[in-house]
Formats: C-alpha cells, sequence, structure tokens
C-alpha cells in the first residue's frame, strides 16, 4: 500500500510542467482555456465533435494542432509535440517561468477584443466593429501564434522550437515587436476606425 495510484492533481504535462500552479488572469477566458491535467497532449479527436467542447481540450494540446496545419507540419503530431517541448523548455530557461503559464498570458494578450463585420445597407458595405467572443480570442490568438512562428522560421536557420519561444515570452510581455500582438493591435485600430 505504500506506492497507490497517483492522483490527478500530480499528473505532470510533459512529465516536467504542473498545471495546478496556472492561473488564467483575464475571467473572461477562464472558461475557454482548458487546463486538464494530462501527461502527453494527445486526445485522438475526443473533443471535436461540437463546436465548443474545444474549450475542454487542453490549451497546449490545442496549440499542437494548431502549429499542424501549417505545410511543413501537416499531419505530423508527433513533431509538434516535440516542436512545443522544446520551446517549452527554452521559455523556462529564459524566464524562469512555467511556460503554460506564459502560453495562457501570450493568449491573454494576443486574443483580439474587437473585430469588424461587414453589413449591408441597401446595396453598400458598410464595416461595423462588434465584441469578439471569448472562444473567438482564444481561436485567433493561438492562430496568430502559430502564423508568427511559420514566418520566424521559414527560410531560416534557427529552429522552430526558438522561434515559438521567443514569440511566447514577447506575447506575454505584451511587447509589440511580436508579431502576434502587432497583429492584434492592427486588427483593434481597423475595428476602433468603424465604430
Amino acid at each position: 500500500m505504500a506506492e497507490a495510484e497517483t492522483p490527478a492533481a500530480t499528473r505532470l504535462l510533459f512529465n516536467r510542467w504542473d498545471l495546478s500552479e496556472v492561473q488564467v488572469t483575464d475571467p473572461g477566458l477562464v472558461r475557454y482555456v482548458g487546463l486538464n491535467p494530462v501527461i502527453v497532449p494527445h486526445t485522438t479527436g475526443k473533443f471535436t465533435r461540437q463546436e465548443f467542447n474545444k474549450a475542454n481540450m487542453l490549451i497546449v494540446e490545442r496549440l499542437i494542432n494548431r502549429l499542424m496545419q501549417s505545410e511543413t507540419n501537416t499531419g505530423n503530431k508527433q513533431l509538434a509535440i516535440r516542436i512545443v517541448r522544446d520551446a517549452f523548455e527554452i521559455v523556462h530557461q529564459k524566464t524562469k517561468k512555467n511556460p503554460v503559464q506564459v502560453l495562457v498570458e501570450a493568449i491573454a494578450n494576443t486574443g483580439q477584443r474587437e473585430e469588424t463585420v461587414r453589413l449591408k445597407y441597401g446595396g453598400i458595405n458598410v464595416p461595423k466593429s462588434v465584441d469578439t467572443a471569448p472562444i473567438r480570442r482564444v481561436n485567433t490568438a493561438l492562430y496568430f501564434i502559430s502564423e508568427a512562428v511559420e514566418k520566424a522560421a521559414h527560410k531560416s536557420k534557427r529552429p522552430v522550437a526558438a522561434c515559438l519561444a521567443d514569440e511566447l515570452i514577447a506575447a506575454s510581455k505584451g511587447d509589440v515587436k511580436a508579431y502576434s500582438v502587432n497583429k492584434k493591435e492592427e486588427r483593434e485600430r481597423i475595428a476602433k476606425s468603424a465604430r
């Protein structure tokens, strides 16, 4: 009886990162940033049956799936998992923080709060500013981060994991030089002009 089953709270992501200490500071994103403790982020599509069910998926797995949707990583989940694991090691070395916490802060800083839609008034298209839903904020933040990584690593000698780590660190600080934060600011500026 000395060795009992480990409780779910002590299971670690990649056998290294504790998800129980991660805090989501943005109250709008708490419900949509999944932090279920798992060892390897691979649910084999269990949460893809309905649109809003992906909010229950681990946020790290959503980042991995988003990285798989590029032309070079299409369908290579093990490669994407390795990229994210190596990037998390680099983030931890540079910041001395839990890399999942850095990822959550980056998502909060790169998710746009406003966007524009096209309304048609008598044959004329008029842009109108609207608030963005929290699940869409998470989706666009992951899209901006993965797009930034793809652009930084394309025709470059730097490894993809280093590009991802640099983007996550810069985005978590809200640095405007980060591609993902810059895209968010650009979209919000367009929405502000369409008010």
